[in-house]
């Protein structure tokens, strides 16, 4: 027989504990315990006014709310203002007395198993304090349904007939998960000692889903990318995975903590009995390329995004149900009948939580003003998709083609055979081109494909008339008058958020058509009189009282107007710069780890090619610096030789006389005085060679 549902008591805010509160469900619980409003009874609005007058400190965090949050961080870089206090590399005898002064300590096991023993430690601390205790303290261990994922069949006459938590008992854990199994049991234990003083309670959560996604993100984000053709489903998918959604598990909490349940084991799951195949084409319908793919379990171990944790629980299989959450527990669900029935709304807060927003872009302006390369660098900057006539009619034509050989659902094939022939008689009639009705429903059943809906797009040269942009757009105006949920509209739609019109001059415009190469001229139809006819044109449309720039307007969209004067790459740079800035920061994932290893390692070559350069450059500069310093030497040595000479031709000129005067003076006679001396012999020569040269002296008159 069920029991009755419990009415929540009135009490004044309890302080919470939440471990690990910046992890994915921690942190989705933290929030949701932090939103939750304390009921009001007539007789308790003089006495919050009185509380709220004594308790001014803390009346930012307290004001209204049920519960004050507090609890371990690995980083303070993050604002959380839904915490009230944070504790960052805390020791045990510190996070003791922090735990010592809240009401209720919560401890989630289930994303990571690191945190086993420190729950351990955390429920035996209390227990063996509640002498010190000032009231009633509650323990809650967030665990994980892996614990049961090797139970027997409850009848194995009847395999469907499903695990309850009544029968908590016969469960059997995951190999990987007897560390788990064993700390349930053991706060189960210390809960009974004295259940007035210390109450504990097991909240067995199936696998998490929703806001932002954990186990389940690595299908999520391979569908959003749409870089893979088919996603993986690893096993034969037949599994069937016990789920809840996080917010749903967060107000199964938020009931304990509240009613106070008297059964100290709770299964918290789903009325969902989805299959992992299920989970997986569902997903990649609605949010990727619509195709799955069956791989081996082993190949899950290939996955670097997935975590051994998160491989064995994707493979669990389990039909199980919550009796106790049905017949204690009053749960405003938000996905009670599980991820499959609720994919659109999973798959929005997926978008919103994790930021990847589509950004959306239409680029007009007259013919060879640079359209196709501005739109190029901003898909390039952004990841999104370019989106022009050429390529989406036949992009489309040649999927009608493939949908007509190889569709099984005949219903599929004959509707793909109409539209197919149906563009391939309009473009007959219509000189390769399509009318207006045909063109617009390509090009928006484009815009509606999951990729353009995911990462966004740039709409490149179109809608070219006031009535093709109103019939594109005109569901988007509609859906914007009725709907009043912003956030499912941001996906669904397809009206630019952003409308950029590139303008130049006549003379610039055939200047630069004139200096385009052949291949150029010819690939976008550039001839000389075909271009001055769509110049032409583009000028006549612009100034009719309705135009595409109108349009938007009307819908208050202010176009980015950008006059194009110059194809100099500084100034391209610019006109980048200035879209940048307007359009904002990307909302996406950003780069891969193997996008920034190849980035890095980019970085590596191009650093080491600029250091190679350098050193060149250096080696060439002492290089010219030594042959200039060997040149100046050789110039230096070369001028005090040519010195040495010219000094020695100058002395020798000088010395011509005197040696012409000695000879024809001077060396006779001393010659002859010498002949003399050798015949004399005399006792001293030199007197004697003095005393002749006076004697003899040719200017003696």
């Amino acid at each position: 027989m069920a029991e009755p549902k419990m009415e929540k008591v009135q009490r004044s805010p309890r302080r919470v504990f939440i471990n690990n509160i910046d992890s994915y469900a921690s942190k989705c619980i933290a929030k949701f315990l932090s939103e939750c409003v304390s009921p009001k009874g007539e007789d308790t609005e003089k006495e919050e006014k009185e509380e709220e007058e004594e308790e001014e400190v803390t009346s930012h965090h307290s004001a209204g709310r049920a519960f004050l949050l507090a609890g371990t961080v690995s980083d303070k870089d993050e604002d959380r203002p839904y915490v009230l206090e944070e504790y960052l590399h805390m020791d045990r005898d510190e996070l003791l007395s922090k735990l010592m002064q809240c009401d209720v300590v919560i401890y989630n096991i289930s994303q990571h198993a690191g945190q086993v023993e420190e729950a351990l430690w955390a429920v035996s601390a209390l227990h063996n304090k509640m002498t010190d205790f000032s009231g009633p303290k509650m323990f809650i261990l967030v665990s994980t349904v892996m614990t049961w994922a090797c139970s027997k069949p409850v009848n194995p006459d009847d395999l469907e007939l499903p695990f309850t938590d009544e029968i908590f008992w016969r469960r059997r854990a995951h190999p990987n998960f007897n560390q788990h199994i064993d700390l349930e049991k053991r706060v189960v234990k210390m809960g009974k000692t004295n259940r007035t003083l210390f109450s504990t309670y097991v909240v067995a959560s199936g696998l998490t889903y929703g806001m932002g996604e954990q186990v389940f993100h690595f299908f999520f984000k391979t569908s959003w990318l749409g870089q893979e053709p088919e996603i993986p489903v690893f096993g034969d998918g037949n599994n069937i995975i016990p789920m809840i959604h996080i917010n749903d598990l967060a107000s199964v909490i938020q009931n304990v903590i509240e009613l106070q349940p008297k059964p100290y084991y709770l299964l918290a799951v789903d009325y969902s009995n989805n299959t992992m195949e299920d989970v997986v084409k569902t997903l990649t319908s609605v949010l990727g390329p619509g195709k799955i793919q069956k791989k081996p379990c082993e190949d899950a171990f290939l996955i670097q995004d997935l975590s051994i944790m998160e491989i064995d629980s994707m493979q669990v299989n389990l039909r199980m149900e919550g009796i106790h959450l049905k017949d204690l527990f009053s749960i405003n669900w938000v996905c009670e009948s599980g991820l499959v029935d609720n994919i659109e709304l999973v798959v929005e807060e997926y978008r919103q939580t994790r930021g990847l927003l589509p950004i959306r872009l239409c680029v007009l302006g007259p013919p060879a003003v640079g359209k196709s390369t501005v739109s190029k660098q901003i898909c390039e900057h952004y990841k999104l998709h370019h989106i022009t006539l050429k390529e989406t009619i036949s992009e489309t034509i040649s999927q009608l083609e493939d949908a007509v050989k190889n569709a099984e659902n005949e219903d599929l094939k004959a509707e793909a055979w109409e539209l197919l022939s149906s563009l391939k008689d309009s473009m007959e009639q219509n000189d390769g081109l399509l009318d207006d009705q045909l063109l617009v429903k390509v090009v928006r059943d484009k815009l509606m494909s999951n990729p353009c809906r995911n990462q966004g797009f740039v709409l490149d040269g179109f809608p070219k008339t006031y009535e093709q942009a109103k019939e594109l757009f005109y569901a988007d105006e509609h859906e914007a008058e009725e709907e009043t949920s912003l956030s499912s509209l941001h996906s669904k739609r397809v009206m630019p958020e952003f409308v950029l019109c590139l303008d130049a001059s006549d003379a610039f415009l055939k200047d630069r058509v004139m200096n385009l190469c052949e291949r150029l001229v010819q690939e976008h139809n550039y001839e000389q009189e075909h271009f001055l006819q769509r110049l032409d044109m583009y000028r006549e449309n612009s100034m009719e009282d309705e135009t595409v720039v109108n349009y938007f307007d009307e819908l208050d969209i202010t176009p980015l107007y950008l006059e194009i004067t110059s194809s100099n790459e500084p100034d391209c740079l610019l006109l980048m710069q200035k879209i940048f800035d307007t359009v904002g920061q990307p909302r996406n994932y950003g780069p891969s780890s193997q996008e920034v290893e190849e980035e890095e390692r980019r970085k590596a070559e191009e650093r080491m090619r600029r250091e190679a350069q350098e050193r060149a450059e250096e080696e060439r500069k002492e290089a010219e610096e030594t042959r200039q310093r060997t040149a100046c030497w050789e110039e230096w040595t070369k001028g005090l030789e040519d010195a040495r000479q010219q000094q020695e031709e100058v002395l020798k000129a000088q010395s011509v006389p005197l040696r012409d005067y000695l000879m024809e003076h001077v060396m006779p006679t001393l010659t002859q005085g010498l002949k003399e001396c050798c015949t004399a012999r005399p006792q001293d020569p030199v007197d004697f060679l003095a005393e002749y040269l006076l004697k003899n002296n040719p200017f003696n008159y």
